[in-house]
């Protein structure tokens, strides 16, 4: 099938080249060009495991393509996915003014029936929003559907959600556009895992309040890591006892130095706002983002009861993305922490195996060392903000021999707290009451 993807950032670079993996022919549209130029001559704007590979196949068997013509993928395509983005407005709701640019353009340029596909993260409604701008700017009156996509892509983990996703959810009433998004998506969907076909105001839902909850139950648990650390019980031990609840299950029950990215901070912001605006108070979300707010910068009282004055010292940060296997830092608790340690007179030399360079366009003042190790060297305290596997199984004692005074804050929980004390070090970490 004939695809049109308009927006090239993460979502849509990633649906784009999965799209053009399962064989359709795929037009990836964006207005940024020096990211579509960059794109043309092979490079990837982002990182993602497997994604360069699999761009690179598809790129060379002429499945996708990048431009900056929307009217010419218009035309081209049956089925046009709008993936661009969707910021904070000023009171946290979504900004869909390049949602609604998209939608003028179709209008303006379309020639044949089209299925157009919202995948981008919007608000309930944002479906008749579209078809309406549509409508408003079609130069004759020509068919269409407007039909709810919404992506549930992990970063890091986004290419196999993608392939062998949990659930595909579409909104549509219409059986033309139900059969189009049934070829799309024949190739992925299971038995055990059909897609799930629903109105589409539905569909709209399932998306916020998916990562709501998600948001909810890790705000959840570093709150019961605070209690943990007052009465000395075990967080983890507390999360594995309820995970084998299996209502409850083990997924998201990890306390730590609280949740970042471009996900789960917008959309429960914009969900509650969803909510204020049809005269649902949204109390739990205000809530689960106060207790995130609170849990980045619940790290440094502990990090003073190490070392009670920071000053000067030199503090090594290992992680810098919001998460593992991204280069991604919006909104991290790495950098919530670093401002803490910086007005504390501290001197930050930070590692991370993919956001250096992330890092160097919105941090000052910090180095940044090319290994673990390197990092330690002299360190007067360690701080590990992300839980990247290759911190899991060191060398303790080469980490303790290069150290100058052998303190660390374990914000994501990586090592046992008996372990790392029996091995010499000063340690903390969340919710390690015992």
């Amino acid at each position: 099938m004939n695809i049109a993807v308009i927006g090239s950032g993460y979502v849509g670079l990633v649906a784009g080249t999965c799209l053009s993996d399962l064989g359709n022919e795929v037009i990836c549209v964006d207005v940024d060009e020096k990211k579509i130029s960059l794109l043309n001559s092979g490079g990837v704007p982002i990182y993602e495991p497997g994604l360069e590979d699999m761009l690179k196949r598809n790129r060379a068997e002429g499945r996708i393509v990048f431009t900056t013509d929307i009217k010419d993928a218009i035309q081209k395509s049956k089925a046009i996915f709008i993936a661009v983005g969707t910021p904070p407005g000023k009171n946290h709701e979504a900004d869909l003014s390049f949602v609604r640019a998209v939608a003028k353009s179709i209008g303006e340029h379309m020639n044949d029936y089209k299925v157009i596909i919202d995948k981008s993260t919007v608000p309930v409604g944002t479906a008749d929003m579209v078809a309406q701008v549509i409508k408003e700017n079609q130069k004759e009156e020509i068919d269409f559907d407007v039909v709810s996509n919404p992506e549930f892509l992990r970063e890091g983990e986004a290419i196999g959600d993608f392939t062998n996703p949990d659930r595909i959810v579409v909104g549509t009433a219409s059986e033309k556009a139900k059969k189009v998004l049934e070829e799309i998506y024949k190739g992925i969907a299971r038995v055990d895992k059909p897609i799930l076909f629903t109105d589409v105001k539905s569909a709209e839902m399932i998306k916020y309040a998916s990562n709501a909850m998600l948001a909810t139950r890790i705000s959840f648990m570093n709150e019961v890591a605070q209690l943990c650390e007052k009465v000395g019980a075990d967080v983890k031990m507390v999360a594995k006892g309820m995970g084998l609840d299996n209502r409850i299950g083990p997924r998201f029950l990890q306390a730590g130095a609280g949740y970042g990215g471009s996900c789960f901070p917008k959309d429960v912001n914009a969900f509650r706002e969803t909510m204020k605006a049809n005269g649902v108070n949204g109390l739990i979300l205000e809530a689960v983002e106060t207790v995130n707010h609170d849990q980045k910068r619940s790290l440094l009282p502990k990090i003073k009861e190490l070392v009670p004055d920071l000053k000067d010292k030199k503090v090594a940060v290992w992680g810098l993305s919001f998460k593992p296997k991204t280069d991604d830092m919006r909104e991290a608790p790495s950098l919530v922490v670093i401002d803490q340690l910086q007005k504390e007179g501290a001197h930050i030399v930070a590692f991370d195996p993919e956001a250096e360079e992330t890092a160097k366009r919105i941090i000052n003042d910090v180095s940044f060392a090319k290994t673990p190790y390197d990092a330690l060297a002299d360190a007067d305290l360690l701080v590990i903000v992300t839980e990247w596997n290759e911190f899991r199984n060191l060398d303790k004692e080469k980490m303790k021999s290069l150290m100058a005074h052998p303190n660390i804050m374990d914000g994501r929980n990586v090592y046992d707290p008996e372990e790392m004390k029996q091995a010499g070090f000063a340690y903390k970490g969340v919710g390690r009451g015992v």
